[in-house]
């Protein structure tokens, strides 16, 4: 697990050298989120570049698109595709390495970027599961912001209604978005109530700590009757405090000077680490 934690933040550094190749990326909720895809892939899910056309493996959507910079650099290091070709291509005319998922490429279920998609695509996949006796289970990854589409919310009552709890989602709770602070967009009071008022387990989480994920997403599978979603408490842009908490670092690429002091905080988290 400690070297699942130095992990995280050295693919921070493949997410900046992507965005700064690329002269675009959703950097602040690329930060956010890379603990939590880290654990799925490293410790969680049985899926793999050597089964990931197996019907038995588990199947992960990335609801929140946007943040697709952080899932190629994570697919990278699990073996899907080499990240040196990533860096060189990501959104670049032509290139399969788009800016949101694209299930052209291996590892990829399906393509998203139109938020409020996800959780609905995985109910469906979810119910599959159950019809065909599998044993694999269904995740997905969304944005505390996504989750004032309508669609998001007709999946959590379809999850309930079918009790699948195969399935498992995530909230990436960092409290912004595009637009600013979630809670004056469009404001979630207690978002865990909020699903627990609709049938789901629910299950509050530092979203970037690697052990509490671990541990939440092995008690998700203990539940029987009904979904588990985990919200993941985590911070926009964390590690560096240049990004940290900002929402203008929503989309942005970083000067020079500032990739620089991010590449200096990301080394230093990986120095205390080791």
């Amino acid at each position: 697990m400690e070297n699942l934690k130095v992990k995280a933040y050295e693919l921070r550094k493949d997410v900046i050298n992507m965005i700064m190749a690329g002269k675009g990326g959703h950097i602040g909720g690329d930060m956010s989120v890379m603990e939590i895809l880290t654990t799925l892939y490293f410790k969680e899910m049985n899926i793999s570049p050597e089964n990931m056309d197996s019907p038995d493996r588990d199947l992960f959507v990335m609801s929140k698109g946007h943040s697709v910079e952080a899932l190629y650099a994570v697919l990278a290091a699990k073996g899907f595709f080499p990240i040196d070709q990533v860096i060189h291509e990501f959104s670049k005319f032509g290139s399969e390495f788009i800016g949101h998922p694209n299930n052209k490429l291996p590892g990829i279920e399906m393509n998203s970027g139109s938020l409020g998609h996800g959780l609905p695509v995985c109910v469906g996949m979810a119910l599959a599961g159950r019809m065909n006796k599998k044993d694999s289970r269904v995740y997905t990854v969304m944005g505390d912001g996504e989750l004032a589409e309508g669609s998001v919310w007709e999946g959590v009552m379809s999850a309930s209604h079918y009790k699948l709890d195969n399935l498992c989602a995530v909230v990436d709770r960092n409290r912004l978005q595009i637009s600013g602070s979630t809670e004056d967009v469009m404001h979630h009071d207690d978002l865990g109530a909020r699903f627990s008022s609709f049938g789901w387990n629910v299950i509050c989480v530092d979203g970037n700590d690697t052990d509490a994920l671990y541990g939440a997403f092995e008690m998700a599978k203990t539940v029987k009757g009904c979904p588990t979603v985990l919200i993941a408490n985590t911070t926009k842009g964390c590690g560096s405090s240049l990004m940290e908490n900002r929402a203008n670092w929503h989309h942005k690429v970083p000067t020079q000077e500032e990739y620089e002091q991010i590449m200096r905080d990301l080394d230093a988290h990986i120095k205390n680490l080791a």
